[in-house]
């Protein structure tokens, strides 16, 4: 029985129409937007996890290095630095449940995600990581908090550290230098997904304002399109501003279907965030894209894409809101899967302006798309292209996933760490040491 569904799978993964444009293409301020090409059945196409050999590692660009800040991690996704240099990671995943797919397109969903390495149980922790000696690998570890459920998004403001559980935003004292927190964690507000039937997207990314009085929190959509009903997304797809002292919580920005990866653009101060476009409208649709966002706006979904692109699928349609909708600032191409988002800083030695983003990788086009990091140069602010790959080769030459690029974030000593939820590793990009 197994290896007919593994066969009818294979089947399904050779239907759909390939690709007419390359990745590269499909990039920068104004990428073409082909026809749509929706279909009873999707393009499928994924690169089968099988973590890395002994002893390799992805490649990185001409002059840098890649190094494994630490290994033997439990499916690590997202990363944040400590003001001390230690690092924290999110050993997590999906928590039980429904993932908003019902039927045989819910079950050939979930074989999918299965094969791609994205259905282990969530380990419900945030470990740390210290580089005692500055060599670039972690030499010590500790969990820090635990029992947590399906930890993403990390904070730090003065004394308290926020944790964005897939369900409620939690706090707890943090101290500098402690390795261990026995702290109960403490609710700050509810998120979606808190009881919820279905919960399709579940990862809530984490950015503190500036001034430490609110933090922005990236929520995915509990669908593609809208097919679960309206009522389901209720402050859905959207980044949502929480006020700190009192947990008061409203939609900052809307129409973002899934908006991960946040940070702030450090010459003009602005929201930044990369965000995952719609699925099942052919190879060539509809590109991920990296964007400033504007208090109030609205960025089209479900009812359009890329601006007021109409998504004839979707019903009943609302005009009225499509004429509102905001064109995002830069595509990233189509169904690379943006989630790791981190503007360079001036830190990591080697780039300018830019930031730096993790493309965890496409099941939706033919050929597969993303699955490497790439830098996107900026020029005052606004960016200009085109896009740089700095670490690739997360999937060989058989088609065979060994890593899966996740969280992006600068270290202190110039270096670039990422997390790699397939490879189980953080890897460490720097600028080659002569």
């Amino acid at each position: 029985m197994k290896m007919a569904l593994v066969s009818l799978l294979a089947l399904l993964s050779a239907c759909g129409g390939q690709a007419r444009l390359p990745t590269q293409a499909l990039t920068g301020t104004e990428p073409p937007l082909l026809e749509p090409e929706p279909g009873l059945i999707p393009v499928i196409k994924i690169a089968p996890a099988v973590g890395w050999p002994e002893g390799d590692m992805p490649t990185p660009a001409t002059g840098l290095e890649v190094t494994a800040f630490a290994q033997g991690l439990d499916h690590p996704r997202w990363l944040y630095v400590l003001p001390n240099g230690d690092v924290l990671v999110a050993e997590t995943n999906a928590p039980p449940g429904k993932s908003g797919i019902d039927g045989v397109k819910g079950w050939f969903m979930k074989l999918i995600m299965t094969r791609a390495g994205a259905a282990v149980p969530s380990a419900n922790r945030i470990t740390l990581l210290r580089d005692t000696d500055g060599d670039g690998q972690a030499d010590f570890r500790s969990v820090l908090l635990d029992d947590l459920h399906s930890p993403f998004g990390m904070a730090l403001i003065r004394d308290t550290l926020y944790v964005a559980n897939a369900n409620a935003l939690v706090k707890v004292p943090y101290h500098s230098g402690e390795t261990t927190i026995t702290a109960a964690p403490t609710k700050v507000a509810d998120l979606p997904g808190m009881g919820d039937e279905l919960n399709h997207h579940w990862t809530k990314s984490l950015l503190a304002s500036t001034d430490g009085d609110h933090l922005y929190v990236g929520v995915g959509s509990n669908s593609n399109i809208g097919e679960n009903g309206m009522q389901v997304e209720q402050m859905r797809a959207a980044i949502l501003e929480v006020d700190v002292a009192t947990g008061a919580k409203r939609v900052f920005a809307s129409g973002l279907r899934n908006p991960v990866g946040l940070d702030w653009e450090p010459h003009t101060g602005e929201l930044w965030a990369v965000v995952n476009e719609r699925d099942e409208l052919g190879s060539d649709l509809v590109p991920d894209y990296l964007t400033s966002v504007r208090r109030g706006a609205f960025y089209g979904w479900p009812y359009s894409y890329f601006g007021q692109h109409v998504d004839e699928r979707v019903s009943p349609q609302k005009p009225d809101l499509v004429a509102l909708a905001v064109s995002p600032d830069f595509s990233l191409g189509a169904h690379v899967a943006p989630l790791g988002l981190a503007f360079n800083n001036s830190r990591v030695t080697g780039f300018g302006e830019g930031a730096f983003v993790g493309l965890h990788g496409s099941w939706n086009r033919r050929p597969l798309s993303g699955y490497e990091v790439v830098f996107v140069p900026f020029n005052a602010g606004q960016p200009t292209g085109p896009v740089q790959v700095v670490l690739s080769d997360f999937v060989n030459a058989d088609g065979n996933a060994h890593g899966r690029p996740v969280g992006v974030v600068l270290d202190e000593r110039g270096g670039l760490l990422v997390a790699d939820d397939v490879g189980n590793t953080v890897w460490r990009l720097a600028k080659a040491r002569p």
